[in-house]
């Protein structure tokens, strides 16, 4: 495998920085906050119906409040934490069973911390590589703490001391899993510092150090809970399938945001295809190219999915099983959204919150899991242009999805609504002042409660 070198520029900006991709999902817990993402829903009504649900707290249903009084203060404190830095995957998190959520929350705080190591510009490479090759040993050097970070979450390394604290307070079993994961990631982080993406083959290692490493460690985490089959944990390829899909999808979407600030995240043999520069594709003249080589990524992405049904499938434990498929499935309508979208190459493609909310709320067996992914590969084959390059390829991966994601005749319900114009000025009308009504009640509940 050839890996092409480029020396650490000056300015600090190297080409490859995740920029916090490490449990980075395609979408989380949705910010519902305005009449607007109702407008944007009109015409889907179902996605109406749940917005209101999840103002109305319906959202903990899947994602039950915690009980923080029961806690020691040191392990508060890091639940404190975990909703500072990541307020999606806190949310998630939550709703894990038993002694499960506190050994994610704590592997999420020290990838996060090491993260944050390998995110910040200002540390010299020769301090900063062997911090990160280091890094998995000081969960067990209770004092130890970084306090020369200026990245935005610092204070994850300024109190590792609290985190580490609660890491040895964990099972033996979950000690080791995150220990493991942690040193292979800062490794894998170290090697990569200086590094571009040139092959495919280098795209899928890259990813696997940032997020397949993660999917593999909740995996062994989830099984060493007892929650789940030892078979969960020790199939790490549709594990790292799993990271791989979520990563992938998250790539493809922030292409634009990634080149505007000089990183580079697509593969070099996937866009030399079809420019000399990756930022190119983002010019007007170019888009016929761009649209070729993002379909061709997304075909990519979409050859992990296959194994993200054949995990899901093997999950029993319900809050487990909601906390992997939720990402998943919004993932593949982000990729569904993204596919020969030249809107990528403009802005960030976002999928309607609306719809967010829709699929966390219906995603909870795998039965709907299989319709979601079968509603939306039919989405990517109604879009598939005759010449696109990556055609066959698409058709064929698309093919491959829709069978592993069949269900019976009788379990299968369509998920497209067709409505009438009467209805959508109805609907306009309820929703608007229904938002309102919502709005307005909790506002003033707010209002007194900050009073008491």
């Amino acid at each position: 495998m050839v890996i092409s070198v480029q020396p650490h520029p000056p300015d600090g900006e190297r080409l490859l920085r995740p920029a916090r991709r490490i449990f980075r999902v395609a979408a989380g817990h949705p910010d519902v906050r305005g009449t607007m993402d109702i407008l944007k829903s009109l015409g889907h009504p179902e996605e109406i119906l749940n917005l209101i649900k999840f103002k109305l707290g319906g959202c903990w249903a899947v994602m039950p409040k915690l009980d923080y009084a029961a806690m020691t203060e040191t392990l508060r404190t890091c639940y404190v934490y975990l909703n500072q830095t990541s307020r999606s995957f806190a949310a998630v998190i939550q709703a894990l069973d038993g002694e499960l959520r506190h050994a994610v929350c704590i592997f999420y705080l020290v990838l996060r911390a090491l993260d944050t190591v390998e995110d910040d510009m200002t540390i010299p490479l020769d301090k900063k590589v062997p911090m990160l090759n280091d890094f998995h040993m000081y969960l067990y050097r209770e004092e130890w703490c970084f306090t020369e970070s200026h990245e935005k979450d610092r204070q994850v390394l300024e109190d590792f001391p609290t985190i580490s604290l609660e890491f040895r307070n964990l099972a033996q079993e979950y000690r080791d899993v995150i220990s493991d994961i942690c040193h292979r990631m800062g490794v894998g982080m170290a090697e990569f510092l200086e590094k571009k993406v040139g092959s495919m083959q280098e795209w899928d290692q890259y990813c696997h150090y940032v997020a397949g490493l993660v999917g593999i460690g909740l995996s062994k985490l989830f099984s060493a809970s007892q929650l789940e089959d030892p078979e969960v944990g020790q199939d790490t390829e549709l594990a790292n399938s799993m990271g791989l899909f979520l990563q992938k999808t998250n790539i493809i979407r922030d292409y634009l945001e990634d080149t505007q600030e000089g990183r580079h995240f697509w593969p070099q043999e996937a866009w030399s295809q079809f420019t000399s520069r990756l930022e190119d594709l983002a010019h007007p003249e170019k888009l016929e190219s761009a649209l070729s080589c993002l379909n061709l990524l997304v075909t990519d992405a979409l050859h992990h999915v296959p194994d993200v049904i054949a995990y899901l499938s093997r999950l029993h434990n319900q809050s487990v099983f909601n906390f992997c498929a939720i990402p998943q499935v919004m993932a593949i309508a982000t990729l569904s959204r993204c596919y020969n979208n030249p809107l990528v190459f403009q802005g960030v493609v976002k999928i309607r919150k609306g719809q967010a909310v829709t699929l966390m709320m219906e995603a909870t067996n795998m039965i709907a899991v299989q319709t979601i992914i079968t509603q939306y590969s039919q989405e990517i084959l109604q879009k598939v242009s005759v010449t696109d390059p990556s055609r066959d390829k698409t058709l064929h991966i698309l093919a491959v999805i829709q069978e592993k994601s069949a269900l019976p005749r009788s379990g299968f319900s369509s998920r497209t609504h067709h409505l009438s114009p009467m209805y959508l000025s109805a609907a306009m009308l309820l929703a608007a002042l229904s938002w309102q009504y919502l709005s307005t009640t909790a506002a003033q509940a707010q209002g007194t409660g900050d009073m008491q």
